[in-house]
């Protein structure tokens, strides 16, 4: 028995082509089960909610996504929210394969899903490469079980967008111009951050004395925006109406700092205590005085663990990390959302500082260059999602996790659990943005 499990655990671990197979099922097995068998059982499910028929992953984003694949873009300058936000190439492909019969969100699902298979082998490689084995395995985990993960086993652009960056960051540190155009172009015209890479590769390209094909390269990934561009000129009369289009979805351009200051206030305080004050006017009472008292036991007893981890047993460990699963499991939604946000932004950018020599400079210049992009747009909502498709940020995570295994194993536990929740969430048509 022994040398089985030997033998399987190295066949799992060290075949190229198993590891990122499995990592993709397993975290499909995970989202559907959750989405078809759990969600529409639990008490919180809407009446009327089933687990027949593709609709129950066809929500939010993906009615956008449904109507220019259908109807082609809509939009007029009036502040309110339109569709030419969204960039082509995904309802583009999702339109041909319905042309051979599939219905979108049979069409919406193979796109996504088989990208972020192809995305997930492409990272494989290419961190083995560069960085070996154990970091390679750890930068694959990290991104096929984020919690924002989720978003890749629906009808959303995720895994297309992951698999088209991955592929043109891999191609230009194997000085591979001619795919880095082809991949990068393409990804420009997947999503507004596909627009990072180019800095990205001109910096890059500057940093290491590259060859002039490499800024060709880079400038040449510019051509999916720009073609968009030009579309919008021919069709609305404004090469720039896709940005103006997004004032529909984030009013101003520039740092949120007092959106950033509430959404950290509601993490620490509680979302009653911060938005209506303390001690309610009729009774006297505190609002919410669990959420503060827990934050403050949840903190310092993290900190206790970490500062006193030599005097502690297994048990007390243990303890402590199903006590914060269960915390997590019974938070109200918007804490997960704006927790995430945080953690993904905050923690990745960490990540990225903490192994910046180690990175390809690409690749720390692209983490750079997105989370900037992202700071700049003018808004908290979606961030974690957003910042999900930056792989540099997965990458950094993966190679700090590969430093601590221990505290990987209760990390991927957490990142599992809050995958099930997003994914319960988003099924039951509760915004998980």
């Amino acid at each position: 028995m022994a040398k089985l499990q030997i033998f399987i655990t190295k066949f799992f671990c060290k075949n190229d082509f198993v590891f990122p197979i499995a990592m993709w099922l397993l975290s499909r097995v995970v989202i559907w089960i959750t989405m078809l068998l759990v969600a529409p059982n639990l008490p919180s499910a809407p009446d009327g909610l089933s687990s027949l028929g593709w609709g129950i992953f066809d929500a939010w984003d993906s009615v956008h996504y449904r109507a220019i694949a259908t109807t082609g873009y809509e939009f007029v300058d009036d502040g309110k929210q339109h569709n030419l936000a969204f960039f082509p190439l995904y309802p583009f492909s999702v339109r041909m394969l319905m042309n051979v019969g599939l219905p979108f969100e049979v069409a919406g699902l193979l796109i996504n899903n088989l990208a972020f298979l192809a995305a997930l082998y492409f990272l494989y490689l290419w961190l083995k490469s560069y960085y070996g084995m154990r970091i390679a395995r750890w930068g694959t985990v990290v991104l096929s079980w984020y919690p924002s993960a989720m978003f890749t086993g629906v009808v959303y652009t995720e895994g297309l967008y992951l698999f088209l960056s991955t592929a043109a960051l891999r191609a230009f540190d194997q000085k591979q111009y001619g795919w880095t155009a082809v991949w990068g172009a393409l990804a420009t015209a997947t999503r507004p951050t596909g627009m990072a890479m180019v800095p990205a590769f001109a910096i890059a390209a500057w940093q290491q004395r590259r060859s002039f094909m490499a800024y060709i390269a880079g400038l040449a990934t510019a051509t999916g925006v720009i073609l968009f561009s030009v579309y919008c000129a021919f069709r609305f009369q404004d090469p720039l109406a896709f940005i103006v289009a997004q004032r529909g979805w984030r009013p101003s351009f520039g740092f949120d700092w007092q959106g950033w200051f509430h959404m950290l206030m509601k993490i620490v305080l509680g979302s009653q205590n911060w938005q209506w004050g303390w001690v309610k006017p009729e009774s006297g009472l505190i609002n919410d005085p669990w959420h503060p008292l827990l934050f403050i036991l949840v903190v310092g007893g993290g900190y206790c663990l970490y500062h006193f981890r030599q005097y502690l047993n297994a048990k007390m460990i243990y303890g402590y990390y199903s006590s914060v699963l269960f915390l997590l499991l019974i938070a109200p939604e918007d804490f997960l959302n704006r927790l995430l946000n945080v953690s993904m932004v905050v923690g990745g950018g960490y990540s990225l500082w903490n192994c910046r020599s180690k990175l390809t400079p690409v690749t720390l210049i692209y983490g750079c260059c997105g989370i900037g992009l992202l700071l700049a747009s003018g808004g908290t909502i979606s961030l974690s999602r957003l910042a999900y498709g930056i792989v540099p940020l997965s990458i950094a995570m993966g190679m700090l996790l590969s430093r601590y295994p221990r505290q990987g194993y209760f990390v991927l536990g957490l990142f599992i659990t809050l995958l099930a929740r997003i994914a319960v969430g988003f099924a039951q048509e509760q915004w998980v943005g």
